[in-house]
């Protein structure tokens, strides 16, 4: 009878069975990447360890926006030089991560937490849609850019807000079709990014 032998002690699969878990990462990727923290203990390990339980210490959920960072407000929200007349919607964190790497937006962001999705039974009331509404009824807005991602559940989500926000003195746009049909924000380039924001129009 063969017996597999135990490459690494339990506390060490632990770690790369939760680094798999991680999205792009795969068992494989996960053992390598332990491997060269355990190698470069002080200079990788030790500094990951300190990052982690610094954020873990202080991860908040922006009250204003919904972003996660480790202040309420975020660091987004709390910048002065941010264009407050200008609201940028998003369906995910992930998203609003994406718009701010390419410095694309200038104003500020409102985080929804998902989309309208009667398969997945997500509804207004487990979104972020009446915080939006709200937020722009209390004024200071000019324009609201709902930066849904180019599936059925995010221009039925983009469609319901606009029906929402009809009544609002509020210009309303969204990206232009430029993004590829069932694409999602995190995963464009720059350059797409770019030429959606610079083309978005007028809804309805």
């Amino acid at each position: 009878m063969i017996i597999a032998a135990a490459m690494a002690s339990s506390e060490i699969e632990a770690l790369v069975t939760q680094l798999a878990r991680l999205p792009g990462l795969g068992p494989r990727s996960a053992r390598r990447a332990v491997l060269h923290l355990l190698k470069k203990r002080e200079g990788s390990l030790d500094p990951l360890i300190a990052a982690l339980q610094g954020v873990r210490a202080h991860l908040v959920t922006c009250a204003t926006c919904g972003n996660v960072d480790t202040r309420d407000p975020c660091a987004i929200c709390a910048d002065p030089r941010r264009d407050a007349r200008s609201l940028c919607v998003v369906e995910e964190v992930a998203d609003l991560w994406a718009l701010d790497r390419a410095r694309l937006f200038p104003g500020r962001f409102h985080v929804l937490g998902g989309r309208l999705s009667a398969l997945d039974g997500i509804g207004p009331e487990q979104l972020g849609i009446d915080a939006l509404v709200a937020r722009v009824a209390a004024g200071g807005i000019d324009e609201v850019v709902l930066a849904m991602n180019a599936t059925l559940e995010g221009q039925t989500t983009a469609h319901y807000i606009a029906d929402r926000m009809e009544a609002l003195p509020v210009r309303l746009t969204q990206l232009a079709h430029g993004l590829p049909v069932g694409g999602e924000l995190d995963f464009l380039d720059e350059g797409t990014l770019a030429q959606a924001l610079r083309a978005r129009r007028p809804l309805g």
